[in-house]
């Protein structure tokens, strides 16, 4: 018979193992039964990439601890298209209600922002703040057609009879057709939630504002709330429209927990600003650049290799016109290409032009455009290098050789004896044949003129 003493480990290993998952399962049935609280966002600035994560892994927490209701602060002045519509489908088929909060005093829902406080279960504001100007608009800031500004040049153009052209009209029907989309989209969300749907469609269309007091006034938000104690007071007991039916809101008295954007979404809104990534692009580019012309640096090579990589990670995250970084990277080879093989400006200038047509046309989405100053800037930095290397080109083109055969042109020799036509001459410490038109004598000294093999054609300096 063994002894306990040979059965112990595996025993120990048995109840370490039963008390763990006794554990889990605790610990779950804690988390599944703890009391609901408010979780409380933050959304301040664009709205872009690294916004939508963070809405995303707050839904995900909301979810987990069981929260009663999701509060979102707002303040944005607008964003991108496709993302606000990701975080509006989200919210939408959460089972989480979610409160958009346009607070604090002073802050905006513009845009963008507009939308996602339609599209939420509660739209709320503080005192001294508006919302409204939901009008999509291309890069460079002009409005779709339905904008003010654009009835005004319409009716200037027809009064002095100019006709519009073929590209116009295409462009026409192509800003209409998403003018119509967003209309479509903001009415939905409107008549989904029971709000003033003809005034989401002015917002769209032309682009009005209003502030808190008049968006409660024309049923556009739900409450207006001091600060957020008073916000789930007023909301306590509202039923709102759910994936699933209506729900009856319970937010007297909830624990407050704070879900602030951490690293994560500080590190993603850093990478995907488009001056940003378009300035990791550069880096990336010239690090490679450097790293090959003189393999084994390293340096530049690992700094190039990130930068490119976190680039690339922006770009796929951002709108970019794949036409634009075509541009870029043809006009970097460009100019590249004149550093190793001059052209005398041809691929140069080629590139320059090149790489700042690419930058202008990189980014369409407002709010997430490429500083004139910053292309403008890398162009002329790389112009500069670009001029350097031309100038050190001809600089060294225009010295004499210090290596091989052409240095001896027009050296100075030591004639070893006297002689008429041939004979040998002391070049560099060496003794050579030499050949020479007129006579020489021992211990002249002679130019070299020009080389044939072993033999120097020398004459008087």
């Amino acid at each position: 018979m063994r002894s306990l003493s040979h059965k112990s480990p595996w025993l120990w290993l048995s109840l370490a193992g039963v008390l763990m998952l006794a554990l889990s399962f605790a610990w779950q049935a804690t988390a599944q039964t703890s009391s609901p609280n408010a979780l409380v966002m933050n959304i301040e600035g664009p709205i872009g990439p690294a916004t939508k994560d963070y809405l995303e892994r707050g839904l995900r927490k909301a979810r987990e601890q069981n929260s009663e209701v999701i509060v979102v602060e707002l303040d944005t002045p607008g964003g991108l298209v496709d993302t606000t519509r990701d975080m509006i489908r989200e919210m939408l088929n959460t089972d989480i209600p979610v409160a958009m909060y346009v607070s604090p005093s002073g802050a905006r829902a513009a845009s963008a922002g507009t939308y996602l406080l339609y599209g939420s279960h509660v739209a709320a504001m503080a005192p001294a703040t508006h919302l409204g100007s939901a009008t999509p608009v291309q890069m460079g800031g002009s409005g779709f057609p339905g904008s003010a500004d654009e009835a005004d040049d319409n009716a200037e153009g027809q009064s002095e009879g100019e006709s519009e052209s073929e590209s116009g009209r295409e462009s026409s029907a192509m800003e209409r057709k998403v003018m119509e989309d967003a209309v479509s989209f903001i009415r939905s969300l409107a008549e989904r939630h029971d709000r003033n749907a003809d005034w989401a469609e002015a917002a769209v269309r032309e682009a009005v504002n209003l502030t808190a007091n008049e968006a409660l006034e024309q049923n556009v938000i739900d409450v207006i709330a001091r600060d957020l104690n008073d916000l789930l007071s007023q909301i306590d007991g509202m039923s709102v429209v759910m994936e699933r039916g209506d729900r009856t809101l319970e937010t007297a008295d909830l624990a407050v927990e704070r879900f602030d954007p951490d690293w994560r979404t500080e590190l993603l809104s850093l990478i995907t600003n488009p001056n940003i990534a378009y300035f990791l692009l550069i880096i990336g580019f010239y690090g490679l650049i450097f790293e090959l012309s003189s393999p084994g640096s390293l340096f530049p090579g690992t700094i190039g290799v990130i930068s490119l990589l976190l680039a690339l990670f922006a770009f796929q995250m951002l709108p970019i016109n794949y036409a634009g970084l075509a541009l870029i990277i043809v006009g970097l080879a460009l100019m590249v290409g004149e550093a190793l093989m001059p052209s005398f400006g041809v691929l140069g200038v080629g590139g320059i032009v090149a790489f700042v047509l690419g930058s202008v046309m990189l980014m369409d989405a407002e709010y997430l455009a490429i500083s004139l100053p910053l292309i403008g800037g890398v162009a002329l930095v790389s112009g500069g290098l670009m001029l350097w290397t031309l100038t050190r080109f001809a600089t060294l083109r225009r010295r004499p050789a210090h290596t091989g055969v052409e240095q001896l042109i027009g050296a100075s020799a030591i004639a070893l004896e006297d002689f008429e036509t041939r004979g040998h001459v002391q070049l560099h410490g060496e003794r050579w044949n030499a050949v020479s038109n007129v006579p020489i004598k021992q211990g002249d000294e002679v130019k070299v003129e020009r080389l044939d093999g072993l033999t120097v054609y020398v004459s008087p300096p």
